[in-house]
């Protein structure tokens, strides 16, 4: 009994500040969810479950901001985990190349997002920007964009941004994986004459399992949340198509001073992560018990 007492009271800490910093701001969301308050005025009104009508059947750039959310979101999570992955494959052994390669490809991680921004806005500048140029000097002049200015591909332009700057974060991750698997699973496919394909799908993907799991929700919850990059490189624009939910509750909130319905966009916000994180996880779950 003091030994569960004493695991109960190093839980404290860690659970009155979650109470404090996500579940009383939680509750406190949801209650304006169902007011009009604008963020400013004393005195708001009860609207009940008019701003979610709203947004749920009226509401045309919500809709909007959900779909870009989930182009944003799949093609983050498809294209960076698998480069993450092929690159830490390539980079496993510790040589110097290698380890110069993990670094450099680690390097944007740690620049600022706004930074990344402004040096990807100049890179898709229609008219001086580097990757124009280049299409240019090579003769491909019918590929080039107007890139953050065509509400095609804006929002994929912007997903290559994010996936530029973190996949060497995510590639640290998959190597840790990758290094715990035991050298003599190796050396038994080998002996038994696996090819690399077999060895990568019967031994090295079932036990890097558990780093994936943290890989794809990581990504995933951060692409959700993404708003720093695509407020400073279009703001959501040309024309809301690179409107995200984060980017949307800002200017619900902020340049509206909708905040009762920002607090609405808030918690269907929160239910989708929730839900998507879960589904993954338990799919993730489920093959690792067949594959058992």
């Amino acid at each position: 009994m003091r030994a569960k007492r004493s695991v109960y009271l190093f839980l404290i800490p860690g659970c009155l500040l979650f109470f404090i910093f996500f579940v009383i701001p939680t509750f406190y969301g949801l209650s304006l969810s169902f007011t009009n308050w604008d963020g400013l005025s004393k005195h708001f009104q009860f609207v009940g479950f008019a701003n979610y009508t709203n947004l749920i059947t009226n509401d045309l750039v919500f809709h909007t901001a959900i779909a870009n959310t989930l182009k944003f979101v799949v093609t983050v999570v498809i294209v960076q985990c698998t480069i993450s992955l092929v690159f830490a494959l390539l980079l496993l052994k510790n040589t110097r190349v290698n380890v110069f390669m993990r670094t450099l490809y680690f390097f944007p991680t740690i620049l600022a997002s706004v930074s990344v921004a402004f040096i990807w806005s100049f890179i898709y500048d229609p008219n001086i920007g580097v990757l124009n140029v280049l299409l240019g000097d090579l003769g491909l002049h019918s590929l080039q964009q107007q890139w953050l200015g065509n509400r095609a591909i804006a929002i994929y332009c912007i997903a290559v941004v994010e996936i530029w700057a973190h996949a060497g974060q995510l590639l640290i991750i998959f190597l840790a994986g990758l290094q715990q698997i035991p050298a003599e699973l190796y050396e038994a496919a080998t002996i038994e004459g696996a090819t690399r394909w077999q060895t990568f799908s019967k031994v090295t993907w079932p036990l890097l399992k558990p780093a994936t799991m943290i890989v794809v929700a990581y990504t995933t919850i951060q692409s959700f949340r993404m708003f720093d990059l695509i407020f400073a490189m279009t703001n959501g624009g040309p024309g809301n198509a690179t409107e995200v939910l984060a980017t949307y509750i800002y200017h619900q909130a902020f340049l509206y001073n909708h905040v009762g319905y920002a607090s609405a966009v808030s918690m269907i916000f929160m239910v989708i992560i929730a839900f998507i994180t879960m589904a993954q996880f338990g799919l993730l779950r489920n093959r690792d018990a067949v594959s058992l």
